[in-house]
């Protein structure tokens, strides 16, 4: 058996196990995290080709491709060239962009030799892949200060010492023009204007640079320099990539291998991909706790694409826990907390993780919101007749924007919470329509429809956040 087969079967036992107990939980994530070390050069071509291939989207030409490629590679007793190219737009990295570098280290583990691609020079011309109008150009200063700090946020899932770097600028600057032309009359135009993003912008009368449309080509350029077996980037990036495989061929190589990694929808639920301008994204840098309670959040929906994103775990695995909750002998909350600490560990370590549970159980384990600490509070002589949304808003500040408190209403997700005496509470959920509603009204009627007409504390509650509604 493969080590990671025996991985695999020693996690099985303890996914099968109580996941409410926080000794099978650290056993389990001392376990699964030790994956992201392991080593799978052990692993048979069709295995490792299968282990990528579950975690993409596209593989092209075919998971078979990859393996007979991995074969042919050590047949010559190497390994595959893999690239990935980071477009440095950006200096803050969030869960979201480790998906591709978590598969990309699979690969590293695999045996599998990997490169970097700063792109220094393209980043100039700005991706315009799902762009509505024209990125503005990166300065050399831009880009020098968006790179400084990505190696160390994203050092948790790739190992740095087995990687080269490069920076395209090294051959895309000195290219000629008489180079370019000679490249581009072998590459059609339908094959730079079947994108839909261009398609759009010109339909709708937005323009198009011929810079954006020559970026696809640059892409590829450093494809045909590095002479890569596989080249990794989102969804989003199929197009560019697949410009890679037929400059390639025009330059007479084998064409590299296309994977694509999901969008992963970020923690609001909303359905948009995970995103700083949304507010819906889980920072590399974010404290433990923080980490956690943004996990905790999100719709049980996403709990099987988010093991596959960012754990260890294999699809047995998944299949395995999620046939228990639909079983009815695991609950998702349980579940939700093993992902959480999954994802803490990763980033912090399972001592770490553990703490950020306890901290999670103890706080929201209370039978009384009223025990928690610096809880925050809205009066409703000043705020009453408000929209719960624009409250939540500009006054508590627990969501960026009312159309994002509207999303937390449309999943179920807002609402008032009534506590009486004995500590019972009663919870009311707020629709999307109520939640633009003055607050005051809202509170009042929450009330009166108690059996007595009253309350000893009102909260309001928006996903994990709650605050206290005073002067009812």
């Amino acid at each position: 058996m493969t080590r990671l087969g025996d991985s695999v079967q020693r996690a099985s036992e303890l996914l099968a196990q109580d996941l409410s107990s926080d000794t099978n939980v650290e056993r389990l994530l001392a376990e699964t995290g030790a994956r992201r070390c392991l080593d799978l050069s052990d692993l048979p071509a069709e295995e490792q080709a299968e282990l990528i291939g579950a975690r993409s989207v596209d593989l092209l030409p075919s998971v078979e491709k990859l393996a007979e490629r991995i074969e042919e590679r050590a047949a010559q007793g190497k390994g595959l060239h893999i690239k990935l190219g980071i477009d440095p737009t950006a200096a803050d990295v969030h869960l979201g962009h480790a998906v591709p570098v978590i598969v990309l280290s699979r690969f590293q583990r695999m045996g599998h030799d990997v490169t970097l691609i700063i792109g220094d020079f393209t980043a100039k011309i700005g991706d315009p892949s799902g762009r509505t109008a024209e990125r503005p150009p990166l300065t050399d200063e831009d880009i020098a200060r968006n790179l400084s700090g990505y190696q160390e946020q994203v050092r948790p899932f790739f190992d740095f010492e087995k990687v080269r770097f490069a920076r395209n600028s090294d051959w895309l600057a000195p290219f000629t023009l008489p180079e370019l032309l000679g490249l581009l009359t072998q590459v059609p135009v339908s094959a730079l204007l079947q994108r839909e993003d261009f398609r759009n912008r010109l339909s709708e009368g937005s323009g198009l640079t011929m810079s954006e449309l020559l970026y696809p080509v640059a892409q590829a350029l450093d494809s045909v320099e590095l002479d890569c077996d596989v080249e990794l980037g989102g969804v989003d990036q199929l197009l560019n990539l697949q410009m890679g495989r037929r400059v390639m061929e025009v330059r007479g190589q084998q064409p590299q291998l296309v994977i694509t990694m999901p969008l992963v929808e970020g923690t609001d639920g909303s359905g948009a991909k995970m995103s700083k301008s949304k507010g819906n994204y889980v920072g590399l840098g974010s404290a433990p706790d923080e980490v956690f309670g943004k996990i905790m959040s999100i719709p049980d929906r996403l709990m099987a694409p988010y093991l596959r994103a960012w754990t260890e775990w294999t699809d047995a695995e998944i299949d395995q826990v999620t046939a228990r909750i639909d079983a009815g002998g695991l609950h998702p909350m349980d579940l939700k907390k093993v992902l959480a600490g999954e994802v803490v560990a990763a980033l912090h370590g399972v001592p770490a993780a553990m703490a950020a549970r306890a901290h999670f159980v103890a706080q929201f384990s209370k039978k009384s919101f009223s025990d928690l600490e610096a809880l925050p509070s809205v009066a409703l002589d000043e705020h009453g007749e408000e929209g719960v949304a624009a409250v939540l808003t500009k006054v508590l500040e627990f969501t960026p924007s009312a159309s994002a408190a509207r999303r937390i209403a449309k999943q179920n997700g807002l609402r008032l919470i009534v506590e009486k005496a004995g500590r019972k509470q009663q919870s009311v959920v707020l629709s999307e329509a109520e939640a633009l509603r003055p607050l005051a009204e809202i509170a009042r009627e929450a009330v009166a429809a108690q059996s007595d007409g009253l309350a000893d504390a009102l909260y309001l509650k928006a996903g994990r956040k709650v605050a206290e509604i005073r002067g009812l």
